[in-house]
C-alpha cells in the first residue's frame, strides 16, 4: 500500500484531468497553475499520469507503428546475434575434440533414445576446442560494449530513429560476411563479429531514448515489454529455423543460416527509415490528439519550466556538458548496473552455452537442440508481456508505488529464473524435465521489463539513452567474459558436475544482483537531471 505522502502526490498528478471536446482538442484542467513551488516537487516515482485521453480511431496509431517496427527490428538483430551460438554446433567437428569424462555416470549415454531426437550429429569443418568456440561467442560483445554509451548519447543529440536504423544495417552487413570469414581465417571472423557487435550495441541505447519521447508513462511498461520483447520472438524464430538450415545443403548449410538472417536486417532498415520518426512532433502523420496526448501527459511529470518546451526541441545541443560526475556517482544507477550484470550473466549463459550443452550431454542433434532452448524465449515473451500488464494495472490502481513495482518484478525477474537454471543441472538426462526448467521456470525472466528496464527513465527522462548505455555496456561484457569463463570451467570436461558449476555461478550472480538492487534502487528523478546546466556549471567550475 502507498503511504500518505504517495497518495498526496498522486492526487497532485490527477489534477490534470484529460477530457476530450467537441472541436476534438484535449482540455487539461491545470489547477496548479499557481503553486509553481508545488509542481516541482512531482514526482514519477509513485504517481500514474494521464490515461485514455486520445481517440479511438481504427487507424493504427504513429506510437503503435514505432513500436511494431522497434519490435521486428529487435526481432532481426536477435536473430543475427544468436544464429552463431546454433550454428556453431555445425560449424565445429565435435567428436574430433579430445573429451576428459571421468565416469561414465557423470554424462548422458550418447544411444540413450529421445523420442525423435535421436539423429547424428554432423561433423563440422573446424577443430575448435571449448576455449575457442567461447572466444568466438564472445567477441561479438566486445565491439557490442564499446558503442553503448556513444549510442545512447548520439540518440539524444540527433534522435534515435538513423542511429537506431543504421545500427540493424551495419550488423546485417556483417552477419552477411561472417561465413566468409570463418572460412578464410579465425582471426578475420573474430574482427567481423566484433564490428557486428558494434552495429548492434546502440539499438538499445537508442531505442530507451526514443521511448522516452514517443510513450507516455502509464504505458511505459507494457509498451517496452512488447518492443524488446521482439529480442525473444527472434531467438524463438532464429533458433529453430538456424538449426534447420544447418541441416540442409542449400548454400552449404551452416551459412545460408548468416545469408538469410542479413537480407532480412536489410529489408527491415528500409521500412524502419520510411515510416519512423524521431519524435511525434516531425512526423508527418501523427494525428492531432494523438501528438498532444503523448507530449501532455509526458510534460505532466516535468518541471513547470518545461511544460511549454517543444517536443522537437528536446534534443540536447551536442556542445552541452553532461553531468558525468553525478551519473557515474549516482547509486541507483550503480545498483541498476549491478542487477542487470548478474541478470546477463545468467541470460548469456543460457543464450551462447545451451546448445552445447544440449549437444555434448544430452546428445541432441542440431534440429531438436535449436527448437528446445528455442522454446524459453517464446515463454519469456508472453509471461514478460503478461508482467508488464499487471504492473501498468497495479501502478494505475495505486496499489503499489513505482519504487516497489520496479523491486517486485525485478526480483521475479532474477530469482525464479535462477532456480530454473540449477535446476537444469540436477534433472539429469531428461530433456522433458529440461525444458518445463527452462521453458517454465525460466519464463519469468521476462518480467525483467517491468523491473529496472524502465528506471533508467524514472532516474532522468533527459539522459535515459546515456544511461542505458552505461548500464548496458557494464551487463553485456559478461556476453564475453561468461563464454571465455565457462570454456575455462569445462576445459574439455563435458560432466554434469562441471556443468552445475557453470549454472550455480549464473544463479548466484543474478541473485547477487538483485539484492544489492532491493538495496539501492529509486524511482526519484535524480537532482541533477531536473537542473542539468547547473550540474553542468558545477562540472566546469571543478575542471578551472
Amino acid at each position: 500500500m502507498l503511504s500518505e505522502n504517495q497518495y498526496n502526490s498522486a492526487d497532485v498528478v490527477n489534477s490534470y484531468e484529460a477530457t476530450i471536446c467537441d472541436d476534438d482538442d484535449i482540455v487539461f484542467d491545470r489547477k496548479l497553475d499557481t503553486d509553481e513551488e508545488d509542481d516541482e516537487t512531482i514526482s514519477n516515482a509513485d504517481t500514474p499520469l494521464i490515461n485514455g485521453a486520445e481517440d479511438d480511431s481504427l487507424f493504427p496509431k504513429a506510437r503503435h507503428i514505432f513500436g511494431l517496427m522497434g519490435f521486428l527490428g529487435f526481432a532481426v538483430v536477435y536473430a543475427m546475434r544468436v544464429n552463431l551460438s546454433v550454428a556453431i554446433v555445425a560449424m565445429v567437428n565435435q567428436t574430433a575434440i579430445p573429451h576428459e569424462n571421468t565416469s561414465i555416470d557423470d554424462t548422458c549415454p550418447a544411444d540413450k533414445p529421445k523420442v525423435t531426437y535421436a539423429k547424428p550429429i554432423t561433423k563440422g569443418e573446424f577443430l575448435w576446442d571449448e576455449a575457442t568456440q567461447g572466444l568466438v561467442l564472445g567477441s561479438f560483445f566486445y565491439g557490442y560494449v564499446l558503442t553503448q554509451v556513444p549510442g545512447g548519447r548520439l540518440a539524444e543529440v540527433m534522435g534515435g530513429k538513423r542511429i537506431y536504423g543504421y545500427g540493424v544495417l551495419i550488423t546485417a552487413i556483417f552477419t552477411l560476411l561472417t561465413p566468409i570469414a570463418a572460412k578464410l581465417d579465425l582471426p578475420f571472423l573474430i574482427v567481423v563479429r566484433i564490428l557486428e557487435g558494434m552495429g548492434e550495441g546502440v539499438t538499445y541505447p537508442a531505442m530507451h531514448a526514443m521511448l522516452a519521447h514517443w510513450i507516455p508513462p502509464l504505458e511505459r511498461n507494457k509498451f517496452a515489454a512488447i518492443v524488446y520483447a521482439g529480442s525473444n520472438i527472434g531467438t524463438v524464430i532464429s533458433m529453430p529455423l538456424a538449426g534447420w538450415l544447418c541441416s540442409l545443403d542449400f548454400l552449404g548449410g551452416w551459412p545460408s543460416a548468416f545469408y538469410i538472417f542479413g537480407i532480412m536486417g536489410i529489408i527491415w532498415f528500409i521500412f524502419w527509415m520510411l515510416l519512423v520518426y524521431d519524435t511525434p512532433s516531425v512526423h508527418p502523420r501523427i494525428s492531432y490528439r494523438e501528438r498532444e496526448y503523448i507530449e501532455r501527459s509526458i510534460r505532466a511529470m516535468q518541471p513547470r519550466k518545461s511544460h511549454n518546451e517543444n517536443d522537437a526541441n528536446l534534443f540536447q545541443n551536442p556542445d552541452e556538458d553532461i553531468p558525468w560526475r553525478s551519473i557515474l556517482c549516482s547509486i541507483p544507477l550503480w545498483a541498476i548496473l549491478i542487477t542487470q550484470c548478474g541478470q546477463s550473466w545468467a541470460f548469456y549463459t543460457q543464450l551462447t552455452e545451451l546448445p552445447t550443452y544440449m549437444s555434448n550431454i544430452l546428445h541432441f542433434d542440431i534440429e531438436s537442440n535449436a527448437m528446445l532452448n528455442a522454446i524459453p524465449y517464446l515463454t519469456a515473451w508472453i509471461v514478460g508481456i503478461a508482467c508488464s500488464a499487471i504492473a501498468d494495472w497495479m501502478l494505475k490502481r495505486r496499489y503499489i508505488s513505482l519504487l516497489n513495482s520496479y523491486k517486485l518484478w525485478n526480483s521475479i525477474a532474477s530469482i525464479i529464473p535462477s532456480l530454473g537454471l540449477l535446476g537444469v543441472g540436477y534433472v539429469g538426462c531428461s530433456w522433458i524435465w529440461v525444458t518445463i526448467m527452462l521453458a517454465g521456470v525460466g519464463s519469468f525472466g521476462g518480467a525483467v521489463y517491468a523491473g529496472n528496464q524502465m528506471n533508467h527513465i524514472s532516474l532522468s527522462p533527459r539522459f535515459a539513452g546515456t544511461m542505458y548505455g552505461i548500464t548496458n555496456s557494464a551487463a553485456n561484457i559478461c556476453g564475453f567474459l561468461s563464454p571465455y569463463v565457462i570454456g575455462l570451467i569445462i576445459n574439455h570436461r563435458e560432466t554434469l558436475t562441471q556443468w552445475r558449476i557453470v549454472f550455480w555461478l549464473a544463479a548466484g550472480l543474478n541473485i547477487g544482483g538483485n539484492f544489492i538492487y532491493l538495496i539501492f534502487a529509486s524511482a526519484d528523478e535524480q537532482n541533477w537531471s531536473k537542473n542539468p546546466s547547473r550540474s553542468s556549471r558545477g562540472t566546469r567550475n571543478m575542471r578551472t
